[in-house]
């Protein structure tokens, strides 16, 4: 699973199946982090672990949403013991990956209103593994910022795909030197601080699927968000879902 060069993991997508494993293999990955958006923990756990094989580890990751619709901060986590829902307060979310011990990183930090700007950042900092670097759906001054991020508040840093698209799979990971055979390695990696490198493919092919990953943030902003919030009815990792079992009541935001 891991070469010579180190271990090859694109940290966060949002898409899984045969056709992604095998791009994801054809492109040189050795892990990738599965975290879909509104899937509770449980199914993703369940998905990443029928895709992993002895040449691509699938490590499960739950990118959870903070605050109400209109006021978004995103978290990415990984080992958890227990399900997190949604439109829980970032305080609220925050405490319970603290209990858990979870691995905690901040994706896409100050970009639009989704994100964990500088303020947060600096007060979770001792809970925060790492910051996002560099993500496609960035346009260059995104990353520039979020690479100064990372640099001023001494955070280690990391790249990904962030993949909504299949065909985004594998422009871009995070290079650990040291082996990554399980997802614990992948924790303890995060977590240490470990040696790291991150890579992104360049050209006009990387530039033309930047371009569609940007373009899909349209889609999810306008029609597939109001779809989620006006005709589906509750999310699966809706805080008032009864797999939650009203845990969450104290901190929920809808």
């Amino acid at each position: 699973m891991t070469g010579t060069d180190g271990t090859h993991v694109d940290l966060h997508v949002k898409v899984l199946d045969d056709g992604v494993v095998e791009r994801a293999k054809a492109r040189g990955l050795d892990v990738v982090v599965y975290a879909p958006h509104f899937t509770r923990w449980p199914t993703i756990a369940r998905r990443a672990a029928a895709f992993s094989d002895e040449d691509l580890l699938v490590v499960p990751g739950r990118e959870i949403f903070t605050g109400p619709w209109y006021d978004r901060r995103h978290v990415l986590a990984l080992d958890l013991d227990e399900p997190i829902p949604d439109f829980v307060t970032l305080e609220g979310a925050m405490a319970e990956l603290r209990r858990q011990a979870a691995t905690v990183l901040a994706p896409h930090p100050t970009f639009l209103s989704v994100s964990l700007g500088r303020e947060q950042l600096r007060e979770y900092r001792p809970t925060i593994d790492a910051v996002e670097a560099y993500n496609p759906k960035h346009l260059p001054w995104h990353n520039r910022r979020a690479q100064s991020l990372a640099s001023d508040l001494d955070l280690p840093a990391f790249a990904s795909s962030y993949a909504h698209l299949p065909r985004t799979v594998g422009e871009v990971w995070t290079r650990f030197e040291s082996e990554i055979r399980t997802a614990g390695d992948l924790v303890d990696a995060l977590e240490s601080g470990a040696q790291r490198r991150l890579f992104h493919r360049s050209g006009h092919r990387h530039r033309a699927r930047k371009l569609l990953e940007f373009s899909h943030l349209g889609y999810e902003n306008t029609w597939k968000k109001f779809d989620r919030i006006a005709l589906s009815g509750m999310e699966a990792t809706h805080p008032g879902h009864v797999a939650y079992g009203g845990r969450f009541d104290d901190v929920r935001v809808v």
